[in-house]
């Protein structure tokens, strides 16, 4: 009998060590997003970690020391969608509450079956507070987000989801898909000759008569051409939507890859390179194809015709086609481009800011919107707050709230649903 009172007493010791463990990951989490910045971010890591700490106490009162393997499935699950090792942001708080839980919760488990514990008395406290902190927050966004899905009448800002009568509809007037293919080079390596593909968005009703703004729209790692308006189809309805309803004017959209062949594709680690050397494709060899062929505001189909133009074209991209945006559009090609949008990534150095959008020769160029966004779950979150500080201390052009903003989409992670939702309201501030 002494015996068991003993290992009974360790497994509570264990369980009020997890449970303190836990609070110092906790504590530390929720820090780092404190200083970041950001409110939907801090806040939702501040309601996950009160009840990552909730659970942890009711394994403890309770003596169920099985809950908290679900609490490392948990926080595994949110390091995963979180943390990507070529962004160097892991988020080891959460990784480190995953192996405390586990840790915990399978010894004390075991040492509970072994001596044939009961469970304590149950905290029904705790849990009252828990399924009502869970209840509030899950309402609130479930609330929040049909409150976006239903939403009617002129387009706006939206932060939780686009309405469904712009992606969920399909058009009566829906535009065309063509695929232009174009000769190149891979300039990123040993400058051979390459033919690559991008399909072309029309607006219904297109005239090679009358001028069209014009956006090019990049996709991200291991995506091409196809990913904005084939692979993820409602893309290309909310186009067709927002063009028929009048809430964008006709547009002409070009999604374009960066991958050149079998480049950077094989025991290579880091991509990077093709989102620098995109810039001389797409100056030397895209556009020029591109605005010779379709209706767009340049007059000729050179430096002096784009240049003229630039107020008319647009450059955004997702993830590693947000840092080709930032790389080869805003930093490589400020003279070709006025309007610009990052979602889900910024990795960008200061001296390579200095060295181009801060040049003598772009210095003075109009920058008329800059958009930016993330997910609070998403793992380019930290990287891509921080470099918007940067971008916005050291260029006098962008202006918060006047030409540039970050908006962060709550429940969001690295993923399309965040994305889309980034392209509705770009669409918006463009042109």
């Amino acid at each position: 009998m002494n015996s068991m009172k003993k290992e009974r007493s360790r497994t509570d010791l264990a369980g009020l060590v997890s449970v303190w463990l836990l609070a110092a990951f906790a504590l530390g989490q929720i820090g780092n997003y404190l200083i970041l910045g950001g409110f939907t971010a801090f806040f939702t890591v501040l309601v996950f970690e009160v009840l990552i700490m909730l659970l942890a106490a009711i394994a403890w009162r309770g003596r169920m020391p099985w809950l908290l393997i679900g609490v490392a499935v948990g926080c595994y699950v949110l390091h995963f969608i979180m943390s990507y090792p070529e962004y160097g942001d892991f988020n080891w708080n959460l990784m480190g509450q995953c192996v405390v839980a586990a840790l915990v919760g399978v010894v004390g488990t075991l040492l509970q079956i072994r001596h044939k514990e009961h469970i304590g008395r149950f905290p029904f406290l705790l849990c009252g507070v828990t399924v009502l902190i869970l209840a509030v927050f899950f309402a609130s966004w479930y609330g929040f987000t049909q409150q976006g899905r239903q939403a009617e009448g002129s387009p706006r800002r939206e932060l939780w989801a686009v309405p469904a009568m712009y992606d969920s509809v399909e058009s009566g007037e829906p535009g065309t898909i063509e695929e232009i293919v174009y000769d190149t080079k891979a300039y990123g390596t040993d400058g051979r000759d390459v033919q690559k593909r991008a399909l072309v968005y029309l607006p219904y009703g297109y005239d090679g008569t009358k001028p069209y703004n014009i956006l090019y729209l990049m996709h991200g790692t291991g995506d091409d051409e196809n990913y904005w308006l084939r692979t993820n189809g409602s893309n290309k309805t909310m186009l067709d939507r927002m063009i028929e309803t009048g809430a964008i004017e006709p547009l002409i959209v070009v999604t374009p890859t960066f991958y050149v062949e079998d480049d950077f594709r094989s025991g290579d680690t880091t991509l990077d390179p093709l989102t620098f050397s995109f810039r001389e494709e797409l100056r030397n060899d895209l556009m020029p194809l591109v605005e010779s062929r379709y209706s767009t505001y340049a007059e000729t189909a050179d430096d002096a015709g784009f240049a003229a133009s630039r107020d008319h074209r647009a450059f955004a991209g997702l993830s590693r086609g947000s840092v080709t945006t930032a790389h080869s559009a805003l930093c490589g090609s400020l003279d070709y481009f006025s309007y610009f949008g990052m979602f889900s990534a910024f990795r960008t150095q200061e001296s390579y800011l200095r060295e181009t959008i801060r040049s003598e020769a772009f210095k003075d160029l109009p920058i008329r919107y800059l958009y930016m966004t993330t997910g609070n779950f998403d793992f380019a979150q930290p990287n891509q707050i921080r470099g918007y500080r940067m971008l916005l201390e050291l260029e006098p052009r962008l202006q918060w709230g006047v030409n540039t903003c970050f908006d962060t989409f709550p429940m969001r992670y690295h993923s399309i649903g965040n994305w889309h939702l980034a392209l509705y309201n770009f669409l918006q501030k463009i042109f």
